[in-house]
C-alpha cells in the first residue's frame, strides 16, 4: 500500500485534533473516562445485512445508533421499526445519501428534511462526513451533528478485515464514537469485525450505548 494511501486513511480513521477544532459544532466523541463506546450504522436500513447486525447487538446487550437514509426507511419500513423496537437510536442521514460538497445548499436542506419527515430524530450525520459551512450552521438548529472519534474503514473494499478490525481495536477508547456501515459494500468486513469488536471490548469490561441528547450535552 503506498505511502500517500496510508496517510490518507490513517486521517479518515481518527480525525485530527486540529481538524475537529476548526469544525466546531459537531460532535466527535462523548467526553468521560466511563468505559463507553457508541457504536454508529451509516446508510441502511437494508434487508439481510441490518437484521444481522442487530441479532450481533442483541448477544451483548448492546444498544447502538443508525443513521439512515431516508430512501431505505421508506422501502423497508418493517426493517426500520425493528430498529426501534430493539431499543436502538436513529439519526438522519439525508434521503438520498448526497454528498454534501457535490449538490447545492438548497437540494441539500430538502433531501434533509424530506428524510426528517421519516426519521424523528435529532441526530444528524452527513454522509461522507461532507457539509459546507452554510449546510452545517443552518441545520445546527434542529440537529446535533455527528461525525466520528474512529472511523473503522469497514466499506474499504482494498482493506483486508484484519486491518479494519485493528482501526478500531488499536484506536477506540472511553467515549470513542465509532464509525461502521450498514451496506452491502461493507458485508464483508462488517461481518468479520463486529463480532470481535463486541467481543473484545465487552471483555475489557465496555458497555454499549446509543447517542441520545442526554449523552450529548
Amino acid at each position: 500500500m503506498k505511502f500517500a494511501t496510508r496517510l490518507s486513511i490513517k486521517l479518515l480513521v481518527r480525525p485530527p485534533q486540529w481538524y475537529r477544532r476548526i469544525s466546531a459544532g459537531k460532535v466527535w466523541s462523548v467526553p468521560g473516562d466511563d468505559p463507553v463506546l457508541y457504536l454508529t450504522f451509516d446508510d441502511g436500513p437494508i434487508p439481510g445485512l441490518t437484521d444481522w447486525i442487530l441479532t450481533e447487538l442483541e448477544k451483548y446487550d448492546a444498544r447502538a445508533t443508525f443513521f439512515c437514509v431516508g430512501e431505505n426507511v421508506e422501502k423497508f419500513p418493517d426493517i426500520y421499526s425493528k430498529i426501534l423496537n430493539a431499543g436502538h437510536r436513529t439519526g438522519n442521514h439525508t434521503y438520498h445519501h448526497l454528498n454534501g460538497f457535490h449538490c447545492g445548499i438548497k437540494r441539500y436542506m430538502q433531501d434533509t428534511h424530506k428524510a426528517g419527515r421519516l426519521i424523528h430524530s435529532r441526530l444528524f450525520r452527513p454522509p461522507y462526513g461532507r457539509i459546507r459551512p452554510l449546510a452545517a450552521r443552518l441545520l445546527s438548529a434542529r440537529y446535533r451533528i455527528i461525525l466520528w472519534d474512529i472511523l473503522s474503514m469497514d466499506y474499504e473494499q482494498d482493506l483486508e478485515p484484519p486491518m479494519v478490525l485493528e482501526n478500531v481495536i488499536s484506536k477506540a477508547g472511553p467515549g470513542s464514537i465509532i464509525g461502521f456501515h450498514d451496506n452491502w459494500k461493507a458485508r464483508e468486513n462488517l461481518q468479520y469485525v463486529l463480532p470481535k469488536v463486541l467481543s473484545h471490548y465487552s471483555k475489557a469490561g465496555y458497555r454499549f450505548l446509543a447517542l441520545d441528547e442526554n449523552v450529548l450535552k
